[in-house]
């Protein structure tokens, strides 16, 4: 089927008809496949997350990022995701004060938008964490609502929380322990190449254009939320992929059982 047999195809079915022709390939197939599904059995909606929450952390940073520079989180972005309603319900923001560089490059402040007065008047990491932890146990994320983590790419789990967790003296959250990681999702689900599963190719080649400010960790994480909801309108079932475990990143099977997060809890300090 060219593009264009694909697009009146799906706009028969009132579906997105935006994107490149192998992602409208797929959400055909998809749709196919979910109606064969539905005629034999019904879907059991209660087996999958209630949640996603989408967390792009903003670090410290200098140009080159020479090997020995350490990361420091200073943007903790959180975007409530609903499964059910498709629909970005909620959102939690706040600014970190570094501790090891508290003045930030100018580098730094050019690519984030975040300047030095907004750090300095900033929480320090461990403040911001608790924070983060009470905002998600008002929404019962974790005890009445299942949940789980995502991120674009490793990184912001494997590299800037676990760093950033040392510096502070913190033990690694346990509710950060486990996420999608939505890079993989969208190679695995489109069946493309790891070079184009970076968010604006990703937002490009599902038909839309980046909203907002770039590497501003909120509206990139509401953007990253926004190929979320694409995906599971595609028939992609995200599910937890990655994790943390003695301080290393690994792999989690799609084999394994859908498992949410738990119930986020203030992390002990490390001896």
């Amino acid at each position: 089927m060219t593009r264009e047999e694909l697009r009146s195809k799906l706009a028969e079915f009132k579906l997105e008809t935006r994107g490149v022709k192998d992602v409208l390939k797929k959400r055909l197939k998809n749709y196919y496949k979910k109606q064969k599904l539905m005629q034999k059995e019904p879907i059991n909606g209660d087996s999958y997350y209630d949640y996603i929450c989408v967390v792009d952390f903003e670090a410290t940073c200098e140009e080159g990022n020479p090997p020995e520079f350490v990361h420091e989180i200073i943007e903790f972005p959180i975007v409530l995701l609903n499964t059910r309603t498709l629909e970005i319900e909620d959102t939690f923001q706040q600014y970190v004060k570094p501790e090891i560089n508290p003045k930030l490059s100018n580098f730094c402040i050019s690519l984030t938008g975040i300047t030095q007065d907004i750090v300095d008047k900033a929480d320090t990491f461990p403040q911001v964490l608790q924070n983060v932890i009470e905002w998600m146990r008002q929404r019962e994320l974790g005890t009445k609502y299942s949940y789980s983590m995502l991120t674009d790419g490793s990184w912001d789990m494997s590299k800037f929380l676990n760093i950033q967790c040392r510096i502070s003296r913190i033990k690694y959250p346990s509710f950060a322990k486990k996420w999608i990681n939505i890079r993989k999702s969208y190679g695995n689900f489109y069946k493309v190449p790891r070079n184009q599963t970076k968010l604006i190719i990703m937002l490009e080649q599902l038909g839309m254009n980046y909203d907002g400010r770039p590497h501003s960790g909120l509206d990139d994480s509401k953007n990253i939320a926004r190929i979320a909801i694409r995906m599971l309108q595609d028939g992609c079932e995200l599910r937890v992929n990655e994790r943390m475990h003695g301080g290393q990143l690994m792999t989690v099977s799609s084999s394994a059982p859908l498992e949410g997060a738990p119930a986020p809890q203030m992390p002990r300090y490390r001896n």
